[in-house]
């Protein structure tokens, strides 16, 4: 748990069963819903040795991996997990709606309105607000951790190979760069992705996997990703130097299937290239001591430390580390949902107006999208609930908790534990975060553990 001293300075992070007891000891109180944020009342910084923490990112078009760990000689130990869930889609979907209106209505027999886009001129540096969003979530929540724990340096993925890790001693040209230690990395984890871990031809899983060219090379195949699948060995060692089209006539379904996935959109690849350096200068501008890596030396950690995939766990990994002994199972999930809208009508089908929404947002003390706890003792709804809620003029609301949508509690039952900041909140627990042991490790670590909880370290 992030913990507060008197005055509101950050601590280091403690145990869940450490802030239970400081809470109910009356030594702490609480400052913080989600996270969970303690502050203590008979301790200030001066009088205590902190340690510090360090933050790692994983930058990605969807989602964003943040991590906290603390680090002892090359070796790190996950202390809490964040996984950062962005709404740039929304953007820009709802950004070329808005100009596919304003251009149907200057080609409409209307007033005439000369466009305006000619005489316009963007700053040097300028994003498109679905990148900017990326950007400006990622550094607001690496702002929010730097409050809550003792950040002393942030680590994060930055280029697509770190030619110096690669350098033999002399200057690398062409294809030179991406001979060494990592090479081939970006492209076999793209592929893993982009093919979700299957053989293009079977479906097989959890099998080893090739990469296969579609248009072998041996007859004027390139290299490039949309001519990459991946295939089991039995299937690749079938199709062999065969042309796809050949290899596939008889099952033509899968051979369209497999081109319209091929030629996949790079949107989102695209996006982070976009965003890269607009993030590290923002946290550069910081004032922490801010080093890059590259992805291919993340995926080279996490094939060393046996760890699975996950946005989480390859925020760990970003960096030089030696090894990882333990990461938090549960994982934080922050999506991104905005904080309303400006619009107080719903149209219908054909853009009329339907329903008119009230001018004030807040009723009865609570806005849409505040984190709240009802407590309602009889009737069909008696019980606990915790969510979202949503308000409505009559003064009953409605909310939304992980089991589903509760509707018409009325407002005197309802507590506030958080006002709404933009975001939801929920947790996530995979069985995929269950680290493995491998015999690699043995000479540096004799136990790998997980910390049952979304914080994380022994007091």
């Amino acid at each position: 748990m992030f913990v507060l001293d008197a005055h509101g300075q950050s601590l280091d992070p403690c145990h869940p069963a450490r802030a239970r007891r400081l809470l109910a000891a009356g030594r702490a109180v609480v400052a913080r819903h989600t996270p969970f944020v303690i502050r203590l009342k008979d301790r200030t910084v001066a009088d205590s040795a902190i340690q510090g923490v360090q933050v790692s990112i994983d930058p990605g078009s969807k989602h964003t991996g943040i991590a906290i760990f603390t680090e002892y000689g090359g070796s790190r130990t996950g202390v809490y997990s964040v996984q950062l869930d962005h709404r740039g889609a929304q953007i820009r979907d709802k950004l070329t709606s808005r100009a596919a209106l304003r251009r149907g209505r200057r080609s409409r027999n209307l007033r005439y309105r000369a466009p305006r886009f000619n005489n316009r001129t963007r700053p040097k540096g300028w994003l498109a607000p679905s990148l900017r969003h990326r950007v400006d979530t990622t550094m607001s929540w690496v702002s929010r951790l730097t409050r809550w724990a003792p950040v002393t340096a942030i680590h994060v993925e930055k280029v697509a190979f770190d030619t110096h890790a690669l350098s033999a001693g002399h200057p690398l040209e062409g294809s030179q760069y991406q001979q060494g230690t990592l090479a081939g990395y970006e492209v076999r984890e793209y592929l893993l992705e982009k093919w979700g871990r299957t053989c293009a031809y079977c479906g097989a899983q959890n099998v080893p996997l090739n990469i296969d060219h579609l248009h072998p090379r041996s007859r004027g195949g390139s290299d490039r990703i949309s001519n990459l699948v991946l295939a089991c060995i039995p299937c690749n060692q079938a199709k062999n130097a065969t042309p796809i089209e050949e290899f596939l006539k008889s099952r033509p379904a899968l051979l369209a299937k497999i081109f319209k996935r091929a030629k996949a959109s790079l949107r989102d690849a695209a996006a982070v290239n976009a965003t890269r350096w607009a993030l590290w200068r923002a946290l550069d501008a910081t004032g922490l001591s801010v080093t890059t890596a590259s992805g291919g030396r993340t995926k080279w950690n996490r094939s060393r430390t046996g760890a699975p995939k996950s946005h989480t766990l390859d925020a760990l990994h970003v960096g030089d580390l030696e090894t990882v002994t333990a990461w938090p199972s549960m994982v934080l999930v922050v999506k991104a949902t905005g904080r309303g809208t400006y619009c107080r009508t719903r149209t219908d089908a054909y853009g009329f107006p339907r329903l008119r929404l009230p001018r004030i947002k807040q009723v009865k003390g609570f806005t849409t999208g505040d984190l709240v706890r009802a407590n309602v003792p009889n009737g069909k709804k008696a019980g606990v609930h915790t969510g979202r809620v949503a308000v409505r003029s009559t003064g009953r609301f409605n909310i939304t908790t992980r089991h589903g949508t509760v509707q018409g509690i009325g407002h005197r039952h309802i507590r506030l534990l958080q006002r709404a900041d933009g975001y939801g909140y929920t947790t996530q627990s995979d069985a995929r975060t269950i680290p493995c042991f491998l015999p690699a490790l043995k000479d540096r670590v004799s136990t790998l553990e997980v910390i049952d909880d979304t914080s994380g370290i022994s007091p």
